[in-house]
């Protein structure tokens, strides 16, 4: 089996549902709704999963700062701080900030990006341990005292972990979640 190709074909499945799933069957206008009173909004579910998939693999892997950086402003998310939308829990101030273009601009350039990557992703870098910690203050601007979890789960990490677990696995389990979230705000194609 060839692994670029198998991760390839994963991100583009991770698209495929996040978009053909979710984002194609809600529109824009309810995606700061909270099904049935709580959990997450689909915005805040979108920002999220953006984030972390954007500092694993731009940050954490290719050392460059955070595609979020350049879509700050557009986000409404200027006066945020630097660790907006990575919590699990939604701040709902922050996921009110964001407005559905800018976000869906910021969702396909952290995918586009990161599609660009996996295709000349070579074996040999996934057993390679970034210096992760280094890499989120430096570059991502972010505070481990703000948060401590992230730089604990990443700390120590191989490449092969990076792309499995916070672009793929956690990736597909948020697009599951959305899908519920779909589900009970009544759109469901089924």
């Amino acid at each position: 089996m060839d692994l670029q190709q198998f991760l390839l074909d994963a991100h583009a499945d991770l698209r495929a549902r996040l978009f053909g799933s979710v984002v194609d069957h809600v529109p824009a206008d309810r995606w700061h709704q909270q099904a049935d009173g709580g959990g997450s909004s689909l915005t805040w579910l979108l920002l999220h999963t953006a984030r972390h998939h954007d500092l694993a693999l731009t940050t954490a892997i290719r050392n460059k700062p955070p595609l979020f950086i350049a879509h700050r402003d557009a986000l409404g998310l200027a006066a945020a701080g630097a660790a907006a939308g990575l919590p699990e829990r939604e701040d709902p101030a922050v996921s009110a900030a964001v407005a559905a273009d800018p976000l869906l601009d910021y969702v396909n350039d952290v995918f586009n990006s990161s599609r660009r990557w996996l295709q000349r992703l070579s074996a040999m870098a996934m057993i390679t341990v970034p210096d992760s910690g280094n890499r989120l203050t430096r570059l991502a601007l972010l505070d481990p005292a703000d948060v401590p979890w992230l730089y604990s789960m990443w700390n120590g990490r191989a490449v092969e972990w990076f792309v499995q677990w916070p672009v793929l696995g956690h990736g597909q389990s948020h697009v599951g979640e959305a899908i519920s979230v779909r589900n009970r705000l009544g759109l469901s194609p089924f």
